[in-house]
């Protein structure tokens, strides 16, 4: 099994999660988060004064996959979540060691 976070830009959420669920993924976690990479922020003017804006919004999706779906599910994202500019986000994969489902006490890929 692997644990798969992307970084996306916000106004990708609907395209990526239907692309998702499209190639059969159930369940991912979605969070609010802010950060910068090569993007670096940008700055902004308020009543007249300039602010430098250096975390910018973004989407932070985790997903948990048996190891068959990870080439599909990072294509899905990669493919959904792309507009060819900077700041498209990142993917990373990481390897998990056991899931439990709490309510059935599932263990493994059964209780993905």
């Amino acid at each position: 099994m692997k644990k798969i976070e992307a970084i996306i830009k916000p106004f990708k959420l609907e395209d990526v999660k239907e692309a998702l669920k499209e190639i059969g993924v159930q369940g991912l976690t979605v969070t609010e988060v802010k950060g910068f990479g090569r993007q670096k922020g940008h700055t902004e003017l308020y009543r007249g004064a300039e602010y430098v804006i250096d975390f910018l919004p973004k989407i932070k999706l985790e997903i948990v996959v048996s190891d068959d779906m990870v080439v599909k599910v990072v294509d899905a994202i990669s493919d959904s979540a792309k507009t060819g500019k900077i700041g498209d986000g990142k993917i990373f994969i990481f390897p998990m060691e056991e899931v439990i489902r709490i309510r059935t006490g599932e263990r493994g890929e059964d209780a993905i």
